[in-house]
C-alpha cells in the first residue's frame, strides 16, 4: 500500500528532467554570479534573472506539450511577421549600443531579431524536409534557402547587429550542410568569403566594427580605449587561476574594471571568482545539454524534426561558443551573451524557445506526443 502511494504520476515521470535540471543549474549559477557582481545584492540583476528563468522555463514546458507538426505549420506565418517587424524596427525602433534593434513597448522591450533565430531554423528545416533527395544537388535546393536566409540577415545588418547576423548565418549553414548539400558548395563558398573579406572590411563594415576587428587582432595597441574590454577580460580570467579568488572577491568586477560584467563578459567575472574549476563545471553542464540536443536529433523519426533539432541545439551552441571565444580574445566583441547565464530577457527567451521545441521533439520521439 505504501509502495503504491509513493509511485509518481506518469505526467511527472515523463517530464524532460535532464534538460530542466541543466537549465536550472546553468541559470542559477548565472544568478549567483550576478549577485556577486552587484556586490552581494539581488538587485539589479540576480532577482530579475531568476524570475525570467522560472517564467521562461514554464513557457518552454508549455511549448514542449505541442506537436512538432504545429511548429512546421506556424513557421512561415511567423517568419513573415518577423520580417515585417524587422522592417518596422528600422523606422520605429529605439537605439541601444549604436543599433536600432528594439521596440520600446513601455512595459517591456522587444527585439525581433531574437525570435527570428529559432524561426529561421524551422523555416529552413521545413524547406529541406520538402525537397526530394534527388534534387538536393540542384540549384533549386539552394536559391530558395538563400533567399530565406539573406532577407533577415540583410535587415539585421542594417540595424547594424553583426553578432546576430553571424549567428543566423552559422545556424543556417549547419542545417544546409546536414540537409545534404554538396560539400563543394561550402568549400567554394568559403573561398569566396575569404576573398571578399578585405572588400567587406573596407566598404561594408562601419568604423566601430572595423575597430573591433583591428582590436581583436591586437588588443594591446589601445588597452585603455577600443581594446579595454578584451584586455580586462583576459586579466580577470588569468587571475582566477585554478580555484579562483573566491565568491564576492573578484577584484576586476567588484572594482568595476571589467566592462559589461552582467552580459557580454559575465564569463570573465565568474572565472575570476571560481577559477578553472568553475568554468570546467559550467562547460560540462553545457556539453551535457548539447549532447542531449544531438541525441534528440539522432532519435527523430522524420526529416523536419531531425533538421529542426540540429538547428535549434546549434543555435544555443553558437551563442555559447562565440561568447566563450570573445571573452578570451579569440573572437571580436560582437555582443553575444552567454546563454541562460548572462543577464538579458531577449536572449533567454530565444534559448528557452529552442529548448521548448527540442523537448517537444523529444516527447514525440519517446511516443508521448499529444494532439494539441
Amino acid at each position: 500500500m505504501l509502495r503504491n502511494s509513493l509511485v509518481l504520476p506518469a505526467s511527472i515521470i515523463r517530464l524532460p528532467w535532464l534538460p530542466m535540471l541543466l537549465v536550472l543549474t546553468i541559470g542559477s549559477f548565472g544568478a549567483l554570479t550576478l549577485f556577486s557582481i552587484a556586490g552581494g545584492s539581488m538587485t539589479p540583476w540576480a532577482l530579475r534573472h531568476l524570475m525570467r528563468l522560472l517564467i521562461l522555463l514554464g513557457l518552454a514546458l508549455c511549448i514542449s506539450m505541442l506537436r512538432p507538426q504545429m511548429f512546421r505549420d506556424l513557421t512561415y506565418p511567423a517568419y513573415a511577421a518577423l520580417i515585417v517587424a524587422l522592417v518596422a524596427v528600422q523606422i520605429f525602433g529605439s537605439v541601444r549600443n549604436g543599433a536600432r534593434s528594439w521596440f520600446d513597448l513601455g512595459v517591456f522591450e522587444f527585439q525581433p531579431s531574437e525570435p527570428m533565430k529559432p524561426v529561421l531554423v524551422l523555416a529552413l528545416a521545413g524547406f529541406y524536409a520538402s525537397v526530394p533527395t534527388k534534387y538536393m544537388r540542384t540549384f533549386s535546393a539552394i536559391w530558395p534557402a538563400a533567399l530565406i536566409i539573406l532577407l533577415p540577415v540583410g535587415l539585421i545588418l542594417l540595424q547594424p547587429d553583426l553578432g546576430t547576423a553571424l549567428l543566423l548565418m552559422f545556424s543556417s549553414l549547419t542545417i544546409m550542410f546536414i540537409a545534404g548539400l554538396p560539400i563543394r558548395l561550402f568549400v567554394l563558398g568559403g573561398i569566396a568569403a575569404g576573398a571578399a573579406i578585405p572588400i567587406l572590411y573596407k566598404y561594408a563594415l562601419l568604423p566601430h566594427q572595423r575597430d573591433r576587428v583591428a582590436i581583436f587582432l591586437n588588443p594591446e595597441q589601445d588597452p585603455l580605449g577600443a581594446g579595454y574590454h578584451i584586455v580586462q577580460s583576459k586579466i580577470a580570467i588569468g587571475s582566477g587561476g585554478l580555484f579562483g579568488k573566491g565568491f564576492l572577491h573578484g577584484s576586476q568586477s567588484q572594482l568595476h574594471f571589467l566592462p559589461e560584467p552582467e552580459t557580454d563578459f559575465i564569463l570573465a567575472a565568474m572565472v575570476e571568482e571560481w577559477g578553472f574549476v568553475g568554468v570546467l563545471f559550467l562547460m560540462t553542464c553545457y556539453f551535457i545539454l548539447f549532447r542531449w540536443g544531438m541525441n534528440v536529433a539522432r532519435a527523430s523519426k522524420d526529416r523536419f524534426s531531425k533538421l529542426a533539432a540540429i538547428g535549434l541545439i546549434m543555435t544555443i551552441f553558437f551563442y555559447f561558443a562565440i561568447n566563450m571565444l570573445m571573452n578570451v580574445g579569440l573572437a571580436p566583441v560582437v555582443g553575444i551573451p552567454l546563454p541562460l547565464f548572462s543577464h538579458g530577457g531577449s536572449s533567454m527567451l530565444t534559448v528557452m524557445l529552442c529548448i521548448g521545441m527540442l523537448m517537444s521533439i523529444d516527447r514525440e520521439n519517446r511516443g508521448y506526443g499529444r494532439k494539441l
